[in-house]
């Protein structure tokens, strides 16, 4: 029945047929079984192990690698190579895809228990009236039309029309499904609201919410995946999981990859025809073979096999550090994600604030002269815990708050007017409450206000253990004052009363609204001398002016206090007795912010990330919360900038548009609001993350390119998102933020690393074929230097530390490419000179060397045609292994220079210096024994055809090796300047890597 909260109570019953004080008989129970279906949500079913780890494989990139190692170790068998040179290259390459994908198959059957969550949430047992009995039955059993009772304590088991109240009232905990920071009264009245959201059926009781007071019989109405619950598991369903920008930066740098590499094995093939007949390959066919070998091997040089590897390696170092920051990354992308973010759409409760109600200011009347004279004091502490003070207007803090009268008829009447209860966990190492929060803040008020005559208070409190303190001035009092009494709270009369007793002495204290209290109080307590006098009508006016003040401008939920002494032989309370009461004073209480927000605020606002609160509390609530922690605090006018979701819902379709764009504020939200609000963003090609802590929340958790869960949040919520907030700080997401960009920045540094080093590999194999000289490296020393020697370093990358200003800088843009014109001018610059540095070093061996044959360059160049004329040195010395050597040791060494031009983008060395990253100098030392080890010892020479390199050697390979640090400084310097930002302008019209297209609409 989809509008049950628009009918009446007897349409409802009609409707299904169902008598209320019968219930069902067996034969509508298997007719509406078969017709609604039954009250459980189904599994669903999962991708099998295999196809999850297919999945891993299905990237461009990966796919480039994956034939790269099979052309190579073909091509190895065909030439005869056996054992190492021919199982190396493969071997290393599907190691490293064989790591991804495990992360990826591990991650992916994390994200898949969020639906198994929220079957958690569905009752187990229900009380159900069949064939005129009532009877405990499971509650996947109910079928729309079941008579159901519930009580304190019952989880609602399914969707249920409330037709008749057993107790004074009926109160749920449906913050869950709304995130509503206290609980709903619910009523029998239907709801005439237009566009109704779950907060306005206030007759309909929700699935999985828990009655916390009353008792009340109810019909079901809706079972199964049709409940509030089921279409929160619907929407779950539904939502695909984004892809994160990052990887959608490296698919498409693999698909420009993809293009360049075809590129360059095509080139050089064709290149080198002329050279496939020289006598040293032994015929044309294998002179075509040999060139495609070293084609192959560049465009495997060209791929940064590392990438996958590096990009993890860095993801998992930042959710290291963000573990100790109380940020528990469930999904390794969403690290990099949270460093683009644009906009940060917050729950309110439990996120913004602490979700727990606590007393924050008090008002009480202090005496009367001329005027009346009103006090207010303000309470310190924001939590359930028994720790805070009383501070008078001035600011000053109330030593003894006790002896004051009010304050402490205040402390006696909350304690013993009161029904919750307040402990301490020490599992968790918190103080709990079980009952309501407004009840459980007047129990911490008691407690913050302390005893009367002891010097030593309060502090003396603060000795006892966290057990005894939770309660003890509360226990204290209900010791001195028993209660014989209690009139419960009615919806008719707004309040609640205890009778107490103490020796001779009854006495009757109340709370209730202000409104309610007020106008049956005829007298009032000063709190200076603790007299009672006649509430006169400009004293009433005072306090209903403080109260409006309260409730209005600070949006505070108020209570107020009274008591009267009653006769000895009065044994019960009547209504009767609610009148001619003294009134003590006003207390008003908050859901307050966090003390950290604040400045978490204002970090988001100077990284350039706009914060949206969405909440489902009422419009002025949350007006008031923005106000202090600052959310509003750049606006003068808040039209524009606040909705609530009818009013969004209502606006035309452009306005919508600029509404997003402004919004700061989004109240009265439902689950599906949420997601909607998630979805409008991601259009305008914002990157979205959303927190949450209810079920209500997951599938806006699941749809938000990052979802980000409290650690005290439901179970759903967390199996939902892609990161849980253990300590609930917002706080913490603004470090996590920074992070997500440090790691991105360190991406970018490894593919400009790896990027420039293989532009330098191709520049030399393609340089030195245009020249006609010999083969520089030889296949097999190209995969060394592939492999083995970049590897190190580009992993040590992921261990730089952050700029100093990496949260000044504004988020980058979704369509800005991973490497932009001007980065790509600088790979290709470096690049350049590591290519043509290591041909160098090739020819000034044959041609400078005191150990080399001395020869003019026309004789280097025309090295093919030595044996076919006279020549006044043997055809061999092209043969020798030492300019090879030489070449390979200065690609090496380069590439090591170049890895320290990486520590930062654009800082200098002189800036950030080597030794700030000391994974990335024992790398460059590793790496540098492992050269020399192939160098020196001689199997592992013979392998890589090389040689042992004298000191004069050494020292060309330092000189020619060294000026690529010049060279990035220079660039980093027009980095820093408006030379650099004006060629960025110049070049990307045309940017040669691809950019990223628009999302889908």
């Amino acid at each position: 029945m989809e509008d049950a909260y628009a009918r009446s109570a007897t349409e409802v019953l009609d409707f299904f047929g169902v008598d209320p004080k019968r219930g069902l008989s067996d034969t509508q129970v298997s007719q509406h079984a078969r017709l609604y279906g039954q009250n459980v949500l189904p599994e669903e079913k999962r991708a099998s192990f295999w196809k999850l780890v297919l999945k891993q494989f299905d990237d461009l990139l990966v796919k480039i690698l994956i034939v790269a190692a099979i052309v190579s170790f073909v091509l190895a068998l065909i030439n005869g190579d056996t054992g190492l040179t021919a199982f190396l290259e493969p071997s290393v390459i599907l190691t490293i895809l064989a790591a991804n994908a495990a992360v990826g198959v591990i991650t992916e059957t994390n994200a898949e228990k969020a639906l198994e969550e929220l079957r958690a949430y569905q009752a187990d047992n229900a009380t159900v009236l069949r064939n005129g009995c009532f009877s405990i039955l499971p509650a996947t059993e109910l079928v729309p039309g079941d008579i159901v009772e519930v009580a304190v304590g019952c989880k609602i088991p399914a969707d249920m029309r409330m037709i008749e109240m057993l107790s004074n009232q009926l109160r749920v905990d449906q913050a869950i499904l709304t995130g509503e920071s206290c609980s709903v009264e619910k009523d029998l009245e239907s709801t005439t609201a237009t566009n109704a959201v779950y907060q306005d059926k206030t007759n309909i009781l929700f699935s999985g919410t828990v009655v916390v007071a009353g008792r009340a019989r109810a019909v079901v109405v809706r079972v199964g995946t049709q409940t509030a619950m089921g279409g929160i598991r619907d929407s779950m369903l539904q939502t695909e999981d984004e892809v994160t920008p990052l990887k959608k930066k490296l698919d498409e740098f693999g698909t420009f990859l993809a293009k360049v590499i075809a590129g360059i094995c095509v080139l050089v093939w064709i290149v080198n025809i002329g050279h496939f007949r020289d006598p040293a390959h032994g015929g044309f066919l294998r002179g075509a073979i040999h060139y495609f070998k070293i084609a192959v091997a560049l465009a495997v040089a060209a791929i940064p096999e590392g990438l996958p590897a590096v990009v993890t390696t860095c993801l998992a170092l930042g959710t290291k550090r963000m573990a100790r920051l109380n940020a528990i990354v469930r999904s390794l992308p969403s690290v990099e994600t949270l460093g683009c973010t644009t906009v940060i759409c917050s729950d309110k409760t439990g996120t913004l604030t602490t979700n727990m109600m606590s007393a924050s200011k008090v008002c009480v009347l202090h005496t009367v002269q001329h005027i009346p004279v009103i006090s207010e004091y303000s309470v310190s502490g924001t939590t359930f815990a028994p720790e805070g003070t009383i501070f008078d207007s001035t600011g000053n803090q109330l030593e003894f708050p006790a002896q004051l009268p009010c304050l402490l008829h205040i402390a006696m009447a909350s304690a013993l007017c009161n029904e919750s209860v307040l402990q301490y966990n020490p599992d968790k190492g918190s103080y709990e409450k079980i009952g309501e929060s407004t009840e459980v803040a007047l129990r911490v008020l008691a407690e913050k206000i302390g005893l009367p005559g002891y010097d030593s208070m309060p502090s003396s409190l603060n000795l006892l253990s966290k057990h005894e303190r939770a309660s003890y001035c509360n226990h204290y009092w209900e010791n001195q004052l028993k209660k014989i009494s209690v009139a419960d709270f009615t919806r008719d009369r707004k309040m609640m009363s205890v009778l107490c007793s103490r020796s001779q002495l009854q006495i009757m204290f109340c709370k209730g609204a202000p409104e309610s209290i007020i106008s049956r109080c005829t007298n009032i307590l000063c709190n200076n001398d603790g007299s009672a006098i006649p509430l006169t009508a400009n004293i009433r006016a005072e306090l209903e002016s403080r109260f409006h003040s309260f409730a209005g401008k600070e949006t505070l939920r108020c209570l107020a206090l009274a008591f009267k002494r009653m006769p000895m032989d009065v044994p019960t309370l009547s209504h009767n007795d609610e009148k001619d009461l003294t009134f003590i004073g006003l207390v008003g209480m908050l859901d307050p912010p966090r003390e950290e927000v604040k400045n978490a605020m204002l970090s988001c606002m100077t990284a350039g990330i706009r914060v949206i609160v969405v909440t489902g509390d009422n419009k002025s609530t949350a007006e008031s919360l923005c106000r202090k922690i600052g959310a509003f605090d750049h606006f003068v006018d808040l039209a524009g900038h606040s909705y609530t979701a009818t009013e969004f819902e209502e606006l035309p379709a452009l306005q919508k548009t600029i509404a997003l764009q402004r919004m700061a504020l989004f109240t009265r939200v439902e689950p599906s609001h949420k997601r909607m609000l998630v979805e409008a963003l991601q259009h305008q090609n914002e990157v979205v993350a959303m927190t949450g802590d209810g079920v209500n929340d997951a599938p806006a958790l699941k749809k938000a390119d990052i979802g980000i869960a409290m650690g005290s949040g439901t179970a759903v919520a967390k199996s939902a998102s892609d990161m849980v907030l253990a300590d609930d700080n917002f706080a913490t997401i603004v470090a996590a933020v920074a992070e997500g960009r440090a790691i991105y920045n360190n991406t970018k540094q490894f593919i400009r690393y790896m990027i420039s080093s293989n532009i330098g590999e191709v520049v030399c194999i393609f340089v030195a074929a245009v020249l006609g000289i010999p083969d520089t490296l030889a296949p097999v020393q190209l995969l060394w230097v592939n492999l083995v020697t970049d590897g190190l370093p580009a992993t040590a990358i992921g261990f730089n530390k952050q700029d100093s200003d990496v949260m000044k800088a504004k988020p980058r843009k979704v369509n800005e490419a991973v490497v932009t014109g001007w980065l790509f001018f600088r790979y290709l610059v470096i690049g350049a000179y590591v290519g043509l540095a290591t041909v160098a070093g090739f020819i000034w061996w044959f041609l400078y060397s005191d150990t080399g044959p001395k020869l003019p360059y026309m004789e280097l160049i025309n090295s093919d045609t030595c044996g076919m004329r006279e020549t006044t040195y043997p055809c061999s010395i092209f043969s020798d292994r030492h300019p090879s050597t030489v070449s390979m040791t200065v690609l090496v060494v380069v590439e090591m220079f170049n890895a320290l031009n990486n520590l930062s983008e654009n800082q200098s060395l002189l800036v950030i210096p080597p030794w700030s990253n000391l994974w990335l100098v024992g790398s460059i030392i590793i790496t540098m024994i492992l050269h020399v080890l192939i160098l020196y010892v001689h199997p592992l020479s013979v392998l890589f055809s090389v040689t042992p390199l004298s000191w004069a050697e050494w020292t060309v390979v330092l000189y020619l090796s060294f000026p690529v640090i010049i060279i990035d400084e220079v660039l980093k310097f027009f980095s820093r300047n408006s030379s650099g930002v004006r060629l960025n302008f110049q070049l990307r019209r045309r940017d040669r890597l691809p950019r990223k297209e628009l999302r889908d609409k």
